[in-house]
């Protein structure tokens, strides 16, 4: 069973950047699709960006052309930089694993998920 595990969450001002991290351990789900979701406080989860196997990367439009997902083999370690983070940005985000679903955003499909972490974004 692959678990993932998210860093480098924290607290920046608006117009700043950060880098997450999520580590996969090795597992037997194939093929695998990473992506990155996020929960605001009172708001439903929502789907960020989601890597194919062959590392072709989709973005959610509030995010485009802000974060980048990217990923490093054979460690399977998945990156989401944010850059001019907005305080909308804000949110406990979470790595998944699985496969793909056309209704990916919902979180269908996934079926492995980290415990998140939380990025604070202040004006």
């Amino acid at each position: 069973q692959v678990q993932l595990a998210e860093s480098g969450g924290g607290s920046v001002q608006a117009g700043e950047s950060l880098t997450l991290s999520c580590a996969a351990s090795t597992g037997t789900i194939r093929p695998i699709y990473m992506a990155w979701f996020r929960q605001a406080p009172g708001k439903e989860r929502e789907g960020v960006a989601i890597m194919s196997p062959g590392e072709i990367v989709y973005y959610a439009d509030p995010v485009k052309d802000r974060f980048t997902m990217s990923r490093v083999n054979p460690t399977n370690t998945v990156y989401l930089q944010m850059s001019d983070l907005k305080p909308e940005d804000t949110a406990t985000y979470y790595c998944a694993a699985g496969t793909y679903s056309p209704r990916w955003e919902r979180g269908d499909g996934m079926k492995v998920w980290g415990q998140g972490t939380q990025v604070t974004i202040s004006s």
